[in-house]
């Protein structure tokens, strides 16, 4: 960028080609190139954003949970891979049963992660509004601590939620918090695990109030899911 007062990190090669054209019209007397204040650039350093890639899961009871699971646990740990050649993180939320919870914390650290990954709870309800509701609060507190952070949210749900955490119906509650999530700054993308047979849309009224896409994997396997996440952060890049 053009700096015509104090310089602290000199582009010399811009400034060179600013200088160039002029040189002719200038005094170059014992001088090989005549410069002016209007002349100089200053470098402009970009730091490359971190992203912060957190997996909201649904580990209630069914027939694929042991597939998504497994399938989410090998995408974690290929990200986490090379994650630290664009210093990105990754965390788990788990929802069943009744609540929400928070198995793998944002973290750049295979070890960590295999270790939370090992033993994860599967089975019961689908408490859909507690595992956004969560998710809510962890890109709030992500967006407070690391505020260059890009956050994405990889939803993996077929839609339905019958838990509720307040006296709202559901379905109505979940898509009252999508809402909320989709007013910040996250990014999203929902994994719909409904069966094609089965579908009735609900993963994608989800996506909708997200403004997230949404996707049916057809082969649900760790290199896939990768594949779509890695897919998201190169578009949004």
């Amino acid at each position: 960028m053009p700096k015509d007062d104090k310089v602290r990190d000199l582009a010399f090669d811009a400034t060179l080609r600013a200088a160039a054209p002029h040189q002719i019209r200038r005094d170059r007397t014992r001088l090989a190139l005549a410069l002016e204040k209007s002349d100089l650039r200053e470098k402009v350093r970009v730091r490359r954003s971190a992203n912060l890639i957190l997996f909201v899961v649904d580990a209630s009871w069914s027939m694929a949970v042991a597939e998504r699971m497994e399938a989410t646990k090998g995408a974690i740990m290929s990200l986490l891979t090379d994650a630290y050649q664009r210093r990105d993180r990754v965390g788990l939320i788990v929802f069943n049963k009744n609540d929400a919870n928070l198995v793998l914390p944002p973290t750049n650290s295979v070890q960590l992660a295999k270790k939370a990954l090992m033993d994860i709870a599967v089975g019961g309800k689908t408490p859909l509004s507690a595992g956004l509701y969560l998710a809510y609060q962890v890109f709030r507190q992500e967006a407070y601590n690391h505020p260059d952070v890009l956050p994405l949210m990889i939803l993996m749900t077929d839609g339905a939620g019958n838990v509720s955490i307040t006296d709202m119906p559901p379905q109505e509650e979940a898509h009252k918090i999508a809402d909320l999530i989709s007013e910040t700054d996250v990014r999203s993308v929902v994994i719909n695990m409904e069966h094609v047979a089965f579908d009735q849309g609900l993963a994608r009224l989800l996506a909708e109030r997200l403004g997230a896409p949404c996707h049916t994997l057809e082969d649900l396997r760790a290199d896939t899911l990768y594949r779509t996440v890695l897919d998201e952060l190169v578009t949004a890049a």
